[in-house]
């Protein structure tokens, strides 16, 4: 290092230049659809569901069903309103534009909703808590 030359320091220009750069990349990572994926939430049910029955919560519905279990996500994929389950006709269904869906599979039975719903893993224990849902 000779003399002349100063040793790089970190100033407010270069501060500057580089939260400008990140300004621009934000757009371009977007478009290319870049997302940071979350963090999974692991929910906790200690409430026994009988079997073939249904546990309705504040997020998701959770179905237990021919030993297999399944949980649902409440959120219309519409406009995000939450969803109401008919038990009867096996179909949830959004108040606010009646799209429905398939309690099953999630799909799409009728519209305006052209997404099916979340589909979340459940694990069903034996002790408590009852069922594991990873949403």
């Amino acid at each position: 290092m000779d003399s002349t030359s100063k040793p790089q320091t970190f100033n407010r220009r270069r501060l500057l230049s580089y939260a400008g750069l990140m300004a621009l990349c934000y757009p371009v990572l977007s478009f290319i659809g870049f997302k940071i994926p979350k963090k999974p939430v692991f929910t906790a049910i200690n409430k026994a569901v009988s079997t073939g029955g249904f546990l309705i919560t504040n997020d998701f519905i959770l179905f237990d069903r021919n030993s297999t279990c399944w949980a649902l996500s409440r959120k219309c994929t519409h406009l995000g309103c939450k969803l109401n389950y008919h038990e009867e006709l096996d179909l949830l269904e959004c108040p606010c534009h009646q799209s429905q869906f398939h309690a099953s599979t999630g799909q799409v039975i009728k519209g305006p909703a052209k997404k099916p719903l979340s589909f979340f893993p459940v694990e069903k224990k034996q002790g408590e808590p009852r069922y594991v849902v990873t949403t």
